[in-house]
């Protein structure tokens, strides 16, 4: 292989006029603000409501176990005072300590039964006496709730001080006093009004606190989201001044949070002025190459010369070749930003050695390597710099090409070798620039190796020229990255 040739002809899909595609505004999916807000409110709310329930237990319970214990202790004073009367019965040989028990329906009352006696019970009970339930042994301490004061038929919403309407707590306990066979139940019972009472306070202090505390928190949390998204707010200004031309970039500082999407979106904004910068200097070589062609065709025009003709046709071939020089440029840099772009290399290889065996059928073709290589660049670009490179082997090789594909160092390297005269040292550099041939005796633009360089640059790879070991030709060296 001696020089640069033309690419295999390939279908022009840049002739096909599409229309600008549409801009549609994204559709909101609600405000992240209202989100944050939302959740962290059902979530003070759940923790309030359970820590509020198992605060409320904790300490009623506390306020019951308190009571419970005075009741106890009453209970076992008056077990201490009590003693054997001369006729059996029970009497207290000291009045105990609470004055209640003296006033009638004070809400403090006490009683002791026996079987066989009427019960011994304090003053404060005056015409009634407490309940005694035969059907359970309380040798041990028993405590609990009895409805046996309240009037069924009086108001829900009795008062605190209705003696004859009272919910008693009683505690109570079995036990045979010495010199006795008798069992006697000592019952302490103590209205629970006051009790109730408490645990009203409580509730209604724990309510109205929880709600200020959820309330304060929800404060908090809206204040922590407006402050919090403040920083994004800033970037939406930004952007509308990069838009309007006010600046180029993000410069102001952001949060640690913040800063990689600043970045990246700096990057972008950088990616997105350089492609326009390059469409411009491309526009700018497109219009330069053009221009002396056209030059020259308006002269020989204007001068009516005789080779009129060969002068355009020859004129017009070369502006062909500018033409689809920056057109492959082109549909390599529209493609490049995508981060989609993913081809396949073995079958793009086999695709290009059968097209290129049907051109040259006297061409024997060897591919070898690892058949599941993923390149970095789209198909279409992938195909053409195969096929520049295998073309040119065929064609200014001896008859046998020899491709190989495998991965070195996360690229994709495609080795195209031939047997041909290669090409020297001298002229591998300046083998790549646009319109350069060393071959003039057999057809071609030499525009090819150009081209498989500018798009290979474009994806961010290599191509270069060296000496093949195995055929002592040309071996051209494809780089290019491969894709995860």
């Amino acid at each position: 292989m001696a020089e640069a040739g033309d690419s295999v002809p390939s279908p022009d899909h840049d002739a096909v006029t599409e229309p600008p595609p549409r801009h549609y505004a994204p559709r909101a999916t609600g405000s992240v603000s209202r989100r944050m807000i939302v959740i962290a409110a059902a979530w003070i709310m759940i923790l309030l409501v359970g820590g509020g329930v198992g605060l409320n237990r904790i300490l009623t319970d506390a306020l019951e176990r308190n009571f419970d214990e005075q009741l106890e202790y009453l209970l076992n004073s008056m077990i201490v005072t009590a003693e054997l009367g001369p006729d059996g019965e029970v009497v207290n040989n000291r009045e105990l300590a609470d004055q209640r028990f003296l006033e009638p329906g004070s809400g403090a009352y006490w009683q002791i039964s026996g079987e066989g006696f009427e019960p011994y019970k304090s003053r404060s009970l005056w015409d009634r006496r407490l309940r005694v339930n035969q059907r359970h042994d309380d040798r041990d301490l028993h405590i609990y709730n009895s409805d046996e004061f309240v009037d069924k038929t009086a108001r829900a919403d009795r008062e605190s001080d209705d003696s004859g309407n009272q919910m008693l707590r009683i505690a109570e306990r079995d036990l045979k006093l010495p010199g006795s066979a008798v069992r006697w139940r000592f019952q302490i019972a103590q209205s629970r009004d006051g009790l109730d009472a408490q645990i009203a306070t409580l509730r209604r202090t724990l309510v109205r606190s929880f709600v200020l505390l959820g309330l304060g928190l929800i404060v908090m949390v809206g204040l922590q989201t407006w402050y919090g998204l403040l920083p994004l707010r800033k970037v939406r200004k930004e952007i509308a001044r990069l838009r309007a031309g006010k600046a180029k970039r993000i410069e102001d500082r952001m949060p640690a949070e913040i800063a990689p999407m600043v970045e990246e979106l700096n990057a972008l904004v950088e990616h997105n002025d350089r492609q326009a910068e390059e469409a411009r200097r491309h526009a700018g070589n497109l219009a330069h190459a053009l221009k002396t062609p056209l030059s020259v065709i308006m002269n020989a025009a204007a001068a009516a010369q005789e080779d009129l003709a060969p002068t355009v046709l020859r004129e017009a071939r070369t502006m062909r070749r500018q033409i689809d020089h920056h057109l492959a440029r082109a549909r390599a840099v529209g493609r490049r930003g995508s981060a989609h772009s993913r081809a396949m290399v073995w079958p793009s290889i086999e695709a290009v050695e059968r097209a290129v065996a049907r051109l040259y059928p006297a061409v024997r073709i060897d591919i070898d390597g690892q058949k599941d290589l993923v390149a970095h660049i789209e198909r279409q670009d992938l195909d053409d710099l195969l096929g520049n490179l295998v073309e040119n082997a065929a064609k200014y090789g001896g008859g046998s090409v020899f491709i190989t594909a495998r991965i070195e160092a996360g690229f994709v390297e495609i080795l195209v070798e031939d047997d041909g005269r290669g090409i020297p040292d001298a002229d591998r550099i300046r083998i790549f620039d646009r319109g350069v041939r060393l071959d003039s005796g057999k057809p071609g633009t030499g525009l090819g190796l150009a081209i498989v360089r500018d798009v290979a640059e474009i994806y961010d790879g290599t191509v270069s020229l060296e000496e093949s070991e195995d055929l002592g030709g040309l071996l051209v060296r494809l780089r290019l990255p491969a894709a995860s």
